[in-house]
Formats: structure tokens, sequence, C-alpha cells
């Protein structure tokens, strides 16, 4: 599936978001890198339709999202749930986990994100 382009500034902010990973999501990319989830081939800050995403699984348009507690306010809630419904109308799965689930609970994560691919 052909993308969209990227604009150089865009594609420079995900390079250095790849380098910035917080604890929450370098937890979940040491167990999603390298095929180590079943097989499954992630990436992580990847653009798509205008936004830079987490983590995402193309060969099955699953995107994750680990999410901090400045995700929990009124503001960030609507924009990111108008991001997840822009990104489903390209066909993506978007799953989301907070910071705390991922630090606290990584094997139930990668179980859910198993679950979710099994069903597509």
């Amino acid at each position: 599936m052909p993308h969209a382009p990227i604009p150089p500034q865009r594609r420079a902010n995900a390079r250095r978001m790849r380098k910035a990973l917080t604890d929450a999501e370098l937890k979940l990319w040491n167990e999603l890198r390298a095929h180590r989830l079943m097989g499954l081939s992630f990436r992580r800050q990847l653009p798509i339709a205008g936004y830079i995403v987490d983590f995402a699984c193309p060969t099955h348009h699953l995107i994750v999202e680990v999410d901090g507690s400045q995700h929990g306010n009124d503001e960030d809630l609507r924009y990111d749930a108008e991001r997840t419904r822009r990104l489903e109308q390209d066909g993506w799965t978007v799953l989301r986990f907070w910071n705390d689930d991922v630090l606290k609970d990584i094997d139930n994560v990668c179980l859910h994100i198993l679950k979710i691919v099994g069903e597509a």
C-alpha cells in the first residue's frame, strides 16, 4: 500500500524520538524488536497518516501506543480519539496502553497484542 509523503521535518522528528524512548516504550520495544514477539515485525516511531506512532506492525495493520499521564487530560483525550479515528480510517487497529501497564505487566500487554493479531 503506498503511503503519504512524509515531510523532512516529520521524518527528522521520528528519528529523534527513536533515540529518546520513555522507560515504558523501551521496555515494550525490547519485547517487540527483532521479531521477538511470535515473529511479528514491528517498527518504532513510524510516521503514518501525518502522525508519528509509537510502534507499528505493518503486516497486520496494528499500531501500539504507550501513553503517559499527560494523555489523561480532556484535551489530549480528544486529540488521541481523533488521531485514532484517522488511523482507523486507513485500516489500522490502534491499541493504547498506559505506561504503568507496560512497566508493571508487560506479559499481559504482549498477550493482548497477540490476541488482537490473532483476530485480524
